[in-house]
């Protein structure tokens, strides 16, 4: 247990342990201070691995784990420099780990997210199963497959959303494929990691439904992930009486009209480049999906439909020539000059200035 409170730095119990033969051990109770607690854990360890000089396991089970994790913005460098401890020490092991199976079953992980815009944002994903096969961390090229499976609860009772990744692995050659599918994103729960770009209540959006797909290959290192996202519900606030629609609310409006048009659905197509030893992803490559959406749009043979789109939307929403984004102004050169008319029209009419009605004179 001294190793393990020197590697997290908390506090380590444990309720019961056991060993049995010929090593395999049992353990109950364990819990990590704010970190994670685990009913109940069994390791069988391959004696034909140990006596090789490797740290080798048959199988590793892990049953109702609660795993509790934070992820907070970057610290000043004053604050890491004033916060920092020193970091334990440990010598270096030439040693290979092997594990012929890793087994979590009836998991939970509740993830706090400091990091999203002004808001904290919790995650919980519960009823976890994730199963490994024939992980090597040594040179060797060997292929573990995987799976994962869980589901998320959100808030106000609306359907729990689920979540599917399973593939395979190399880590001697980083190479790998996945297939991920969450369904049933709850959009508006996770509206601070995209509120700089979407203003919900002047959009009047209170309900709005995702689901996600994605194929991932790696090689080499190298990660592209091709992204499917289908929006399969979305409810506007009913407009009282007399009340004003916000511009938010008809762009809304109109570029999901767009999306209408060109596939009957709200789906967006988009493709994330990444590194397998360190995965990155943000919001920022959807946001910049949607733009080229709208700008590839006018590059399609749906013209008819497309064409009364930027007009219908510089009329009913800008204010200004700063309203117009760079994405409903590309496009080829026949629609272009489309939207460049429309566009100098309404400028024009903006920049007319306002003639003096002339007061009566006065005797």
């Amino acid at each position: 247990m001294t190793n393990l409170e020197n590697l997290t730095r908390k506090k380590v119990t444990v309720g019961n342990l056991d060993l049995k033969f010929p090593l395999n051990l049992e353990l109950s109770g364990l819990n990590i201070e704010g970190l994670a607690k685990v009913d109940y854990i069994y390791v069988s360890p391959s004696i034909l691995g140990l006596l090789t000089g490797n740290i080798a396991f048959n199988e590793i089970r892990i049953i109702r784990p609660q795993i509790y994790f934070e992820r907070n913005a970057p610290a000043t460098a004053s604050e890491s420099a004033e916060s920092k401890a020193p970091a334990p020490t440990f010598k270096k092991r030439h040693m290979h780990l092997i594990v012929k199976r890793f087994l979590l079953k009836e998991g939970k992980i509740d993830f706090l997210d400091n990091t999203a815009g002004s808001e904290s944002i919790k995650i919980t994903l519960k009823d976890l199963y994730f199963n490994v096969e024939n992980v090597y961390l040594f040179p060797k090229s060997v292929i573990a497959n995987f799976a994962l499976k869980g589901k998320i609860p959100w808030e106000k009772d609306s359907l729990e959303g689920s979540v599917e990744v399973e593939g395979w692995f190399n880590f001697f050659k980083n190479d790998m494929r996945a297939t991920v599918n969450i369904k049933n994103i709850d959009g508006i729960y996770l509206h601070p990691y995209y509120a700089k770009w979407v203003d919900l209540e002047r959009s009047r959006i209170q309900q709005a439904k995702l689901n996600f797909t994605s194929e991932i290959t790696g090689h080499n290192n190298d990660v592209i992930a091709d992204c499917h996202l289908e929006l399969t519900d979305i409810v506007f606030r009913p407009k009282e009486e007399e009340e004003p629609l916000e511009k938010a609310y008809k762009i809304a409006t109109t570029v999901l009209d767009l999306f209408k048009a060109l596939d009957g659905k709200i789906n967006l197509d988009f493709t994330i480049k990444t590194k397998m030893n360190r995965p990155e992803f943000g919001f920022e490559n959807i946001r910049m999906a949607v733009e080229d959406k709208i700008a590839k749009s006018y590059k399609t043979d749906k013209l008819d439909i497309l064409l009364s789109f930027p007009i219908k939307l510089l009329e009913t929403t800008v204010k200004g020539a700063t309203d117009i984004t760079k994405a409903l102004l590309e496009g080829t050169a026949a629609v272009g000059v489309q939207i460049r008319k429309g566009a100098e029209e309404i400028f024009k009419e903006e920049a007319k200035p306002q003639e003096k009605k002339e007061e009566p004179k006065t005797n």
